[in-house]
C-alpha cells in the first residue's frame, strides 16, 4: 500500500471511494484514513489533494448534489404536469438516499459551510434551484415556494431516514415502496398548497 503508485485521477477515485464508504457506513462512519486503505493508497495520499477532512468532504458532497441533479432531471423527464414532477423529483431525492446514505445531510454537513468550498456550494444552489423552480410552478407565492419545497426535502428525507434507520425495514418495506410512499406523500402536501 504505501509505495503503490497510483494510476488514473487519484482525486476522482478518492472522491469515489469516499461516496461508497458514506453508502456503507453512513455520514458517521466518514474517515481519511479509511478511505486511503480502500483506495489502496498511502495514509497521507489524501491530503496532497484534499488539505483536510472537510475537503475531502466537500467534494463528495458536491458530487452528491451533481448526482441528485441529475437524478431529478430523469425522474421529471416524462412528467407534463408540474405536480406530478415536483412529487417524482422529491421521489428521486428519497430514491438516492436510500441507494447513498446521502442527500441534504452530507450536502449541508458541519464543516462545509467556509468560502473554501466553492463548488460545493455552486452545486447545492443549482439542486436547490431546479427544486425551487418546480415549486413555483404549482405555487401562486415565491415565499409559498420556498414553505412547500422545505416541507418537501424534510418528508422526502425523513421516508429516507426512517428505511435506512431500520423503521421502515421492520415493516417490511423494500426500498422501492418507500420511494412510492415518498412521492405520494408528496402530492399530498402539494395538493394542500394548491388549495
Amino acid at each position: 500500500m504505501g509505495g503503490k503508485y497510483h494510476h488514473g485521477n487519484l482525486r476522482a477515485e478518492l472522491v469515489q471511494v469516499a461516496l461508497d464508504l458514506i453508502a456503507d457506513r453512513g455520514l458517521a462512519g466518514f474517515s481519511v484514513a479509511e478511505v486511503a486503505r480502500r483506495a489502496k493508497v498511502s495514509p497521507g495520499a489524501p491530503y496532497r489533494h484534499f488539505p483536510e477532512r472537510e475537503s475531502l468532504l466537500a467534494a463528495a458532497a458536491a458530487a452528491v448534489a451533481c448526482q441528485l441533479a441529475g437524478r431529478v432531471r430523469t425522474a421529471i423527464a416524462g412528467e407534463d404536469d408540474p405536480a406530478d414532477a415536483l412529487a417524482a423529483a422529491f421521489g428521486a431525492y428519497t430514491g438516492y438516499l436510500l441507494e447513498r446514505r446521502a442527500g441534504i445531510n452530507l450536502i449541508h454537513a458541519d464543516g462545509l459551510q467556509g468560502p473554501e468550498h466553492a463548488e460545493l456550494h455552486e452545486q447545492t444552489r443549482g439542486l436547490t434551484d431546479q427544486f425551487l423552480m418546480l415549486c413555483l410552478q404549482v405555487c401562486d407565492r415565491p415565499q409559498d415556494a420556498l414553505e412547500l419545497m422545505e416541507q418537501l426535502f424534510t418528508q422526502a428525507h425523513g421516508y429516507g431516514v426512517f428505511w435506512l434507520d431500520g423503521v421502515f425495514v421492520k415493516q417490511g418495506y423494500p426500498p422501492g415502496l418507500v420511494v412510492e410512499k415518498s412521492v405520494r406523500a408528496a402530492r399530498v402536501l402539494i395538493e394542500g398548497h394548491r388549495r
